[in-house]
């Protein structure tokens, strides 16, 4: 089994600053993710709410380009 397969199938739970920094977004953003149920949020405990990077990298999307527009030289 390769490595990338075995860190892909885990799940990797942060707390939400370091959610937020990781997908370059503020904690407010997160907290509204969660509460669009965009992003699944994980408590632990009565206060700690954790996020899974997985989860926000899954959430990220490419963005199309124009292949062969009127600009290609």
């Amino acid at each position: 089994m390769s490595l990338s397969h075995t860190a892909a199938g885990r799940r990797r739970y942060v707390p939400l600053q370091d959610g937020a920094a990781y997908a370059g977004v503020a904690v407010k953003t997160l907290r509204r993710w969660i509460a669009r149920g965009d992003l699944t949020g994980y408590r632990a405990g009565p206060r700690l709410i954790r996020v899974d990077l997985n989860e926000i990298d899954a959430m990220l999307r490419p963005i199309p380009t124009a292949v062969g527009g009127s600009d290609a030289a």
